[in-house]
């Protein structure tokens, strides 16, 4: 064998060696689904740059991301194991879950305030939380609801006293003036609103009534953090990557996140994800590092939902909410 055949099979032996170690790598990923609350948009930015990014596969996952939508319930499909993690309402939507024994676990906290507000016109009548009694109040079923059964407790409004009805996905039946007050977020329906041109407008914010919620919850099940613990450290290290990361180059994130979903408007994106940005690296996110967990406004967020009965019977915050997997995540892949 002359040396040119003979370098041509070592050659030829190592392609073979570095291809069966790619198939074998691709056959030992773990196929896990993340579970979105909402159709992609840049809220969810981080987790599509993940994926993108190749931060989930380098982390041994298969990762497939299923959208969500007014009718899907994140904490159920988790918690019975249909979707192997997710993002799903916040801090109420888990106590709620763990109250109707669903064994789900938040493992991380995407946005550190509340992104959520009430907005009524100018001329409505209502000028505190506490003129939302006798009004039809419109809010989405998907864990902004939670919020404002908190804001109606803190205020000393009874539920009952209250027409609460669903909220569509559109700002549209609030300015045809359908119904009194609106849910909006921060980063998106209240951009919608100022866009068009509505400034005759008053905003209720959840913390002027003290009510301060971690939202955007990562979130898996019990089963999950007991038979494959090194796999919610994965999902969770390459996440708060991928937000890092997409908070380092805007651009990308935004190109990332145009290709994954449709009719989507760049420029209203890009206002998004500096709103996401805003919420995500506020109080423990800045100091601390993203996906932070704040044990004290949970407690406190349980403490006001049990004295107003909006909560029957307090849940066990140890066992639904764990730190431990966010507290071994590199500080180079959660701090800015």
């Amino acid at each position: 064998m002359t040396f040119s055949s003979t370098r041509r099979w070592v050659l030829a032996a190592a392609a073979l060696a570095i291809g069966g170690i790619a198939t074998a790598a691709a056959e030992a990923a773990d196929a896990v689904s993340i579970r979105l609350k909402w159709v992609p948009q840049a809220q969810f930015a981080g987790v599509y740059v993940a994926k993108a990014k190749g931060f989930y596969s380098a982390a041994g996952l298969d990762a497939k991301i299923n959208p969500g939508g007014p009718n899907i319930n994140v904490e159920t499909l988790v918690a019975a194991g249909a979707d192997t993690f997710g993002v799903a309402s916040g801090t109420e939507g888990t106590l709620y879950a763990r109250e109707k024994g669903l064994p789900l676990v938040c493992i991380g906290m995407s946005q550190q305030m509340t992104p959520f507000a009430f907005v009524t016109y100018d001329n409505s009548g209502v000028k505190s939380v506490k003129d939302f009694k006798g009004k039809k109040v419109a809010v989405w079923f998907t864990g902004p609801q939670y919020t404002l059964y908190s804001m109606l407790a803190h205020e000393g409004v009874s539920q009952k006293d209250v027409e609460i009805i669903a909220e569509p996905f559109s700002m549209q039946p609030f300015i045809d003036k359908q119904y009194d007050v609106a849910t909006v977020t921060l980063y998106n329906e209240l951009n919608t609103l100022k866009e068009q041109g509505i400034n005759n407008i008053r905003l209720f914010l959840p913390d002027d009534s003290g009510v301060t919620t971690q939202q955007d919850s990562l979130v898996t099940s019990e089963k999950m953090i007991h038979e494959k613990p090194q796999e919610v450290q994965a999902f969770l290290d390459a996440t708060l990557k991928g937000w890092k990361y997409a908070f380092q180059h805007k651009a990308e994130a935004v190109d990332i996140v145009m290709a994954a979903g449709s009719g989507l408007n760049r420029k209203h994106q890009e206002l998004m994800l500096d709103e996401i940005e805003k919420l995500m690296t506020a109080k423990l996110g800045g100091s601390q590092g993203l996906g932070a967990i704040d044990m004290k406004s949970i407690a406190d967020v349980q403490a006001t939902l049990l004295k107003f009965k909006a909560l029957k019977t307090p849940v066990d915050l140890n066992a639904a909410f764990d730190a431990s997997f966010w507290k071994k995540v590199p500080d180079a892949d959660k701090k800015l």
